[in-house]
C-alpha cells in the first residue's frame, strides 16, 4: 500500500498550476482506495514530492540565470516551514541546506543528513550553549544583536571557531500587509537596527575590530511583503557591506545573506511570485549582488512548499444553524491555528471531495467549513460557496505544505496527523508516510503521564 522507494523519474514530472491540480485531486482518490483516510483516520496531510523537487530546481535555476558563474549560492530552507525530517532530507538531495532557529530545528537538519557547512543558524535569543554547540559543529551563525556579539567574542577567544559568522541588521525598510511578519520595521525585535542614531557607524567598526566577522544577514519579512521591499532591504544591506570593505580597504564582507520570505498566491494554483521574478527584481534593484564579489545565502521557506500540501479532512457530521449550513470536520485549529485566528490575513482554498475522493458536484451554497476544537471560532472557512458537504465527505485545505504540518496547536490534546508524501507512477499513486500520526499513547506521555502523582508529593 506505501513504499518508502519514491525516488526516480516517477516525481520528475512537468510543473505547473494544471499539473498540480491534477495531481492533488489523483492523490485524494487513491489516499481514499489505499485507506489513509476514512473513519479510523479522518484527517492526514498529502505533500506531492514532484512539486517539491520542481520548486526546488526552480529556485536554483532563478539564481543561477542572474548570478557570474562560479559565485557560490546556498539556498538554505527555512526549517520552520516544515520541520519534518523526510522534507529536509528531500530538499538537500536537491542541493538545499537548511536554515534552523532552534536546537531543535538543528537536530532535525543534521537528522536529515545536511552538512553542518550547509547549514545556518539564525535566531533573536540563542543561549550561549546554543552557540557553543553552532560553533563546534562549524554551522554559520548570524549574531543578532551586541550582546550576542560580545558572547561570540568570548567564544572565538576561548577555542578557535571554523564557523563563518555574521551578524543581522535590520534595514528599517517598512512593513508589509501582516505587521507580525513584517521584520524590518523601525521597531521590529530583530536585527540591528540600521537607521538608529550611531548604529551604522557601530555596525562599520564592528567589522572592522573582528577580522572573523564575515558576513551580513538582513530579513524584511515573509507573507505579504512586496518583492520590491525584499529588494530595498537587501540594497541597502549591500550598501553597508560596500561601506564597511571600503573602510577596511579590503574585502572584510564576503557573504550576504538575504533571508527568504517571498510571499505565496493563495487565492488560486497560480505561482505568484515566482523566485524567478523575485530574482530579477533584485537584480534590477542591486545589481552589484549578483556579480561574483559575494557569497550569496537565501532563506526561503513558504514559497518552496506551501503550494505541495494538502490537509485532507473527513467530515463527520453536517449541519445547520440559522439556516446556514456547517461541515464539521476533523482539521481546524489544531493545524490551520494561523487561518483560524486570523482568517483575513491567512485565508485557505477548500476543495470539496466525496466519499470515494472524487471532486464533490451539485448545487454550490455558501456553507462554514468548521473544525473539532471545542471553541465557537474554530472554522477554517465561513461562507464558502461549495458544493453541499456532507457527513463521509472529505474537505481539502489547500496549499498547506508550510507550517500546517509543522506547528501543530495542541487544543484539546488533539493529535498530530500522519503526513504522507505521494509520486504518481505509471502504477499509479505511490505513497511514503513522511511522519505516522501521534498516538493517545504518547499524548498522555508527554502531558505527564508517568508522574500523575507528582504534585501530590510536595
Amino acid at each position: 500500500m506505501t513504499s518508502s522507494d519514491t525516488t526516480g523519474a516517477a516525481d520528475r514530472e512537468p510543473h505547473g498550476p494544471a499539473e498540480t491540480a491534477a495531481r492533488r485531486e489523483q492523490a485524494v482518490r487513491a489516499a481514499v482506495r489505499q485507506g489513509l483516510v476514512g473513519p479510523a483516520d479522518p484527517v492526514i496531510g498529502l505533500l506531492d514530492v514532484a512539486g517539491i523537487r520542481a520548486s526546488a530546481a526552480g529556485l536554483r535555476a532563478a539564481f543561477e540565470e542572474v548570478t557570474a558563474p562560479g559565485t557560490p549560492v546556498l539556498h538554505a530552507f527555512a526549517v520552520k516551514a516544515a520541520s519534518l525530517v523526510p522534507v529536509l532530507a528531500l530538499l538537500a538531495d536537491e542541493g538545499l541546506g537548511c536554515e534552523v532557529a532552534s536546537p531543535g530545528e538543528l537536530a532535525l537538519a543534521r537528522a536529515a543528513g545536511v552538512p553542518p557547512s550547509r547549514i545556518v543558524l539564525d535566531s533573536p535569543a540563542k543561549s550561549v550553549a546554543e552557540l557553543r554547540e553552532a560553533l563546534a559543529l562549524g554551522v554559520a551563525v548570524n549574531a543578532d544583536n551586541a550582546e550576542e556579539l560580545a558572547r561570540i567574542d568570548a567564544l572565538v577567544r576561548a577555542a578557535p571557531v571554523a564557523s563563518p559568522l555574521g551578524l543581522r541588521v535590520n534595514p528599517q525598510v517598512g512593513g508589509g500587509t501582516i505587521d507580525a511578519l513584517s521584520t524590518a520595521t523601525e521597531t521590529s525585535k530583530f536585527g540591528v537596527p540600521l537607521r538608529d542614531e550611531g548604529a551604522r557607524a557601530w555596525l562599520v567598526r564592528a567589522f572592522l575590530d573582528r577580522p572573523w566577522l564575515t558576513r551580513l544577514h538582513a530579513h524584511v519579512g515573509s507573507q505579504g511583503i512586496p518583492p520590491e521591499l525584499m529588494a530595498r532591504g537587501v540594497r541597502e544591506t549591500y550598501e553597508l557591506a560596500e561601506e564597511i570593505n571600503d573602510a577596511a580597504g579590503q574585502r572584510r564582507i564576503t557573504t550576504l545573506d538575504i533571508g527568504g520570505g517571498l510571499s505565496v498566491n493563495f487565492a488560486s494554483d497560480r505561482e505568484h511570485p515566482t523566485h524567478r521574478e523575485y530574482a530579477r527584481t533584485l537584480r534590477h534593484a542591486v545589481p552589484g549582488l549578483f556579480d561574483g564579489r559575494y557569497g550569496l545565502v537565501t532563506e526561503f521557506g513558504r514559497s518552496l512548499l506551501a503550494r505541495h500540501g494538502t490537509v485532507l479532512a473527513r467530515v463527520e457530521y453536517a449541519k445547520t444553524a440559522g439556516s446556514r449550513p456547517i461541515a464539521v470536520t476533523h482539521a481546524g485549529a489544531q493545524l490551520a491555528t494561523r487561518t483560524v485566528f486570523a482568517p483575513d490575513s491567512w485565508p485557505l482554498r477548500v476543495a470539496a471531495f466525496d466519499a470515494e475522493g472524487r471532486p464533490k458536484t451539485g448545487p454550490v451554497v455558501e456553507q462554514d467549513i468548521a473544525g473539532p476544537c471545542c471553541f465557537a471560532g474554530d472554522l477554517v472557512a465561513r461562507g464558502r460557496p461549495l458544493p453541499r458537504l456532507e457527513s463521509g465527505d472529505l474537505a481539502a485545505l489547500l496549499d498547506t505544505g508550510a507550517y500546517y504540518f509543522s506547528n501543530h496547536f495542541a487544543y484539546n490534546s488533539l493529535p498530530r496527523p500522519a503526513v504522507h508524501g505521494f509520486v504518481r507512477t505509471s502504477r499509479g499513486m505511490r505513497f511514503a508516510l513522511v511522519r505516522p500520526a501521534q498516538t493517545l499513547d504518547e499524548i498522555v506521555a508527554e502531558s505527564g503521564g508517568d508522574r500523575p502523582g507528582a504534585l501530590r508529593s510536595i
